[in-house]
């Protein structure tokens, strides 16, 4: 349990001689700040399309669960995206079904979040992991890939929420 306290903690929190909470406690603040961006929303306001993509708050947050799945349980479990149930493409990750609500997405986030975790726990960030149709990455890479998506989407986010609130 002394990690999950760990992994609570802000990024500033974490001792900085310790790369491995350090990159966890990161991960764990952009995955709460990209749900957080549904709070206090309607359901209307999360599927609001205010850019000529795809792209709204809820496809988001249902596109960064995808990407975490793909990286934590394909390429760092090795389960191929087609038994995981996966959408094939980057584009359709961020689609919305009718059945997609706020709670849902946010549940199935949060699923794939405990995934990312249980699947990269035993592993060191210097563990070569192989699911990658492109190739061997290590852990420290996925981490990085990772958090520089959720980084990217996070700041989409704002500026869709913002845009949203401002109406």
């Amino acid at each position: 349990m002394n990690g999950d306290r760990a992994r609570r903690r802000g990024p500033f929190e974490v001792p900085l001689d310790d790369e491995r909470t350090q990159l966890d406690a990161f991960l764990e603040e952009y995955r709460g700040a990209v749900e957080r961006t549904l709070l206090g929303l309607t359901e209307e306001q999360t599927r609001r399309g205010l850019v000529p993509s795809a792209t709204t708050l809820l496809g988001l947050v249902k596109h960064v669960t995808w990407m975490q799945r793909v990286w934590f349980e394909e390429c760092v479990g090795g389960t191929p995206r087609r038994e995981l149930g996966l959408v094939p493409s980057v584009d359709d990750s961020f689609r919305l079904s009718d059945d997609d609500t706020a709670a849902s997405v946010t549940a199935a986030h949060q699923e794939a979040c405990a995934a990312a975790r249980a699947a990269s726990a035993a592993l060191s960030l210097d563990a070569v992991v192989t699911g990658h149709p492109a190739g061997p990455r290590t852990l420290r890479w996925v981490y990085f890939q990772v958090l520089r998506e959720l980084a990217h989407h996070c700041g989409h986010a704002d500026i869709l929420r913002e845009q949203i609130l401002a109406d």
